[in-house]
């Protein structure tokens, strides 16, 4: 990994943050729904933002 500045930490941070958030709310979303359809999109979506963070996470490893 290249050598990061403070600021670019900060958004990495940042952006992992956010990443985590939409997975709760996706998640959230997907357990309260009643709507086959929207669960399946609410999944999917939940499943992108995870993918998102363990990226990240891995990135910074």
């Amino acid at each position: 990994m290249a050598d990061l500045t403070t600021k670019e930490l900060d958004a990495l941070s940042d952006q992992l943050h956010y990443e985590r958030m939409m997975v709760n709310k996706y998640d959230a979303a997907r357990r309260t729904c009643r709507d086959q359809s929207l669960t399946g999109i609410y999944d999917q979506y939940a499943t992108q933002h995870r993918q998102n963070y363990n990226e990240l996470l891995n990135y910074l490893k």
